[in-house]
């Protein structure tokens, strides 16, 4: 019978005809429409379950998707009311048609019925998703189509609708008139020794797939090519959904038309599967019945009909199982199914052992980027809004390395519990991988599909070392060096081909020559299989605190391995501080060469200052955790983390005067005071200092401590004019070690104190030429700086410049000798293009600053002078304080 118009189809049909609603009424409207259609999705998936016919429900999906993409992506919701009315009406004459019916009504008018609307639906289905792709592209998440199109949507689903009444009331007629003649027919089929076979829809484009447009893209013209294609990636990277979607691409549907078919081999064991699982699995994908022997004739007969696209997913199962000399006829089936004119097969496996003699083009199938893998977690998560969680989200998305299953296991479990964004991060904390087995089956649980791939034949022969080394790997934050492989793991002498076999089925991937684990398949083997083998871990600490002892100053092959591996060197080095055993002294003292070598050769933050500041204090530890502190003060002085490098010293000094250590004590205070001077903290840099000499510890000092804390003291006094010129520097003047760095420092006190500039630039001139004379870099640095200063004060800023380009020469050559580490230097280098740009504007003179204006000057040497003037460049950089280094 035929199928009525519904009255809401007609009502809405005059009011999309109206004149447009304010904001205000279009916004409840849209509201409104993201109701209806929310309704009408859900009866349609609920119908989609019970037509018993795939076909049917494959219409039924699409439909389903349309809505689905009107509801969370369309910004024009409203002009949406007549499709959704159409769909359900879509949904109603489908149930139905299809009441009562089963795949064998398919042969006659129902088929061609349903292929009809089929195609139109899909059609719209393509265009609308289009739309969407198109602002995704551009990185808008809500899109909005013209009133236009949808109106031609709208009419081709009329025209559909009367097209499928007419051929279902027409079909029906004619059946029964043939109805008669049908057994006799029958009876003549049935006796042929034949295979028989049925049309097979292909499952539907997913509709949650963020982030693979260019990639489906790239793969549909590989495929139009004639490529065959091998999709890899561990499991949960959504192998099968790039196929299904390439499916759909209207290249494919033009080239293949209803030849496209997906095979799949999911839930087969692969140490049961036999040749004749295989092949019937195989033909059921293509709808084929096979009838006798020579299945692999039979198939490759209905293939060679005309092209066709043959997905095989999870090819794993077989792949695993072919490498039973028992089971070698798979490969070489694939291979003549693959070698037919116009067959392209497409495999998705975990395994690289695929199929020889095929021209495989492999695709690893990558993690997701930042926007796609939050908008699959937002398309899921809806507890909170997106601007108010996405902050504390991004961090997860990224623990998870963007991995496409845990995201979206990871929000379903948050959507289902109504955990807060807080409260998700909590039990990401408190459980890791445990959060991500959300239910049974592989697509629910990243444990079952984890098991898939260590139940595999592969990875079983290997036995216990398998899970040794899938266990150093989890273990070791950078992963493990394919080039030390061998060194850091000599009880496993078949560890090359065990890495091998790992990365083959996925488990581990190379990059930059390093071995590593998706961050969700790390926090597995950690969360759920055996901790790491104590004798892997005694050997790799042993090759690493090697390598720390003896690596220099000298970039070497220790160097380079420092280079290399510096974050697990730092992870072993944290892990031995928190389990502490006989040998503590050889692991405090790997920690502090550690960050010797860092300081040296990779000057970067380290994770260790937590692990270092839990180290238990006793008798036994003071000395080795105050040297701890005071190295990784050194590596922050380096960094130029002033407020951090005073922590660390401070918490050192402590330690070393509770063990009796006044000198260690002392030389992390005055490095302390020196940071606090540098910071322009000049009183309680003075005010320490002061301390320190009234202190018990002051008599206990040698010397030349005690000469060093009288030059720093001087320069605080300087700074704060709690001392004349005169008195300043004069009580190490005859020092050993400090007297030309205090005659240097006089000359300049008393220049910053009103001392006539020729006198002082006399003077620093002849302490010049004592510098050249005993060859001592750092003081002549000094008096270069003072004349610089000098230069600048009395308006002479081209012999102030050339003076500050000595100094960064001095600094270059540094660099080419490989000394090249203070904050100092790297403070004249990054100088070097403003004092450029000075030298071009060197005609405006300045005035000549008067004596309180020098005083004023005196906390900043020189080069700080001259670089915040180059600041009015836009080649400037930012500028670091210099702290104070002893002769």
């Amino acid at each position: 019978m035929p199928f009525k118009k519904t009255k809401a189809d007609s009502g809405r049909s005059k009011k999309s005809k109206e004149s447009k609603p304010s904001s205000e009424s279009k916004q409840s409207q849209d509201d409104s429409v993201t109701q209806l259609l929310g309704v009408t999705i859900a009866a349609i998936n609920t119908t989609k379950d019970l037509v018993p016919i795939a076909l049917a429900q494959g219409i039924l999906g699409t439909i389903a998707n349309i809505l689905t993409i009107a509801q969370s992506v369309i910004k024009n919701k409203s002009d949406f009311q007549v499709i959704a009315d159409k769909c359900e009406t879509i949904r109603e004459i489908v149930e139905r048609a299809t009441k009562g019916a089963s795949e064998d009504d398919l042969q006659g008018y129902l088929e061609h019925a349903l292929s009809q609307l089929n195609k139109s639906v899909n059609r719209i289905n393509s265009n609308v998703a289009s739309s969407k792709e198109q602002g995704l592209w551009r990185k808008i998440f809500f899109v909005t189509i013209d009133r236009d199109r949808i109106a031609g949507w709208e009419k081709d689903l009329d025209q559909v609708l009367t097209l499928f009444n007419f051929e279902v009331i027409a079909g029906m007629a004619t059946e029964m008139k043939s109805t008669k003649k049908a057994p006799e027919h029958s009876s003549h089929v049935l006796g042929m020794n034949t295979p028989t076979n049925h049309h097979i829809e292909p499952p539907s484009r997913p509709v949650m797939l963020y982030g693979r447009d260019a990639l489906v893209a790239e793969l549909t013209n590989l495929v139009v090519n004639n490529e065959h294609l091998a999709l890899i990636g561990p499991g949960g990277m959504g192998k099968s959904s790039v196929a299904k979607a390439i499916l759909h691409e209207p290249l494919i549907t033009n080239k293949f038309a209803d030849r496209r078919f997906f095979v799949t081999y999911d839930g087969l064991d692969p140490s049961t599967i036999t040749f004749e699982t295989f092949m019937t699995r195989f033909a059921g994908g293509l709808g084929i019945e096979i009838a006798g022997a020579d299945p692999v004739r039979q198939i490759s007969t209905f293939l060679r009909s005309a092209n066709a696209l043959v997905i095989l997913d999870n090819a794993e199962t077989f792949e695993e199982a072919s490498a039973s000399s028992a089971l070698g006829d798979i490969p070489a089936a694939i291979a003549e199914m693959a070698n037919i004119p116009g067959v392209i097969i497409i495999l998705t496996s975990r395994s690289r052992r695929n199929a020889p003699n095929v021209g495989w083009i492999t695709k690893d199938i990558l993690p997701l980027d930042l926007d796609s893998a939050q908008a699959l977690f937002f398309q899921i998560y809806r507890h909170t809004s997106r601007c108010e969680a996405e902050e504390h989200i991004n961090g997860l998305l990224k623990e998870l390395d963007f991995h496409p299953l845990s995201i979206n296991i990871l929000a379903n479990a948050a959507q289902r519990n109504h955990w807060s964004p807080a409260t998700l991060l909590k039990r990401w904390n408190d459980r890791h991988s445990k959060v991500l087995d959300g239910g049974k089956g592989k697509l629910q649980s990243l444990s079952d599909t984890m098991q898939l791939s260590l139940s595999s034949p592969s990875f079983q022969n290997l036995g216990e070392d398998g899970l040794r080394v899938l266990a150093i790997i989890a273990f070791l934050p950078q992963g493990l060096n394919e080039d030390l492989a061998s060194d850091l793991l000599p009880s496993l002498p078949q560890v090359d081909t065990i890495c091998d076999v790992l990365c083959m089925q996925s488990l581990v991937y190379r990059q930059d020559n390093f071995l590593k684990m998706l961050a969700p398949i790390r926090h597995y083997v950690r969360d759920s299989l055996r901790a790491p083998d104590t004798t892997c871990l005694q050997e790799i600490r042993a090759f690493y605190y090697d390598t720390v002892t003896s690596c220099s100053k000298a970039r070497d092959q220790y160097a380079d391995i420092i280079i290399s591996d510096h974050l697990n060197i730092e992870h072993v080095v944290a892990s031995n501080l928190a389990k502490i055993s006989g040998d503590a002294e050889e692991t405090y003292g790997m920690c502090w060469q550690f960050l010797w070598c860092l300081r040296n050769h990779l000057p970067r933050p380290t994770t260790l200052a937590p692990a270092i500041s839990n180290i238990i204090e006793n008798s036994s530890t003071w000395t080795l955790k105050a040297k701890c502190l005071s190295h990784l003060a050194q590596l922050y002085k380096t960094l130029s983390q002033l407020a951090e490098l005073s922590q660390a010293y401070q918490a050192a000094e402590a330690l070393y005067l509770t063990a009796g250590n006044h000198e260690s004590m002392a030389g992390c205070l005055l490095t302390r005071a020196d940071a606090l001077r540098a910071q322009g903290r000049f009183i309680e840099s003075r005010n320490l200092l002061e301390d320190l000499q009234q202190s018990d510890s002051w008599e206990s000092l040698s010397e030349k401590i005690r000469a060093r804390a009288r030059c720093f003291l001087d320069m605080a006094r300087m700074y704060t004019f709690t001392a004349s010129a005169d008195e300043l520097f004069m009580n190490t003047a005859e020092d050993l070690v400090w007297s030309l760095y205090s005659k240097i420092w006089h000359c300049r006190a008393k220049f910053y104190h009103g001392v006539d500039a020729v006198q002082a630039h006399a003077h620093l001139k002849d302490l010049l030429s004592q510098c050249a004379s005993t060859g001592d870099l750092m003081e002549r640095r000094n008096v270069l700086e003072g004349l610089a200063e000098i230069a600048f004060c009395e308006g002479r800023l081209s012999d102030a410049m050339d003076n500050l380009q000595t100094l960064i020469e001095m600094s270059m050559d540094k660099i080419r000798r490989g000394s090249f580490s203070t904050p100092y230097e790297r403070l004249s280098l990054r100088t070097s293009k403003g004092i450029m740009t000075l030298r071009g504007s060197s005609s405006r003179k300045p005035p000549n600053p008067s004596n309180s204006s020098r005083c004023a000057m005196r906390a900043y040497s020189s080069s700080d002078i001259m670089a915040r003037h180059a600041l009015s460049s836009p080649q400037a950089s930012t500028i670091e304080p210099r702290l104070i280094s002893p002769p």
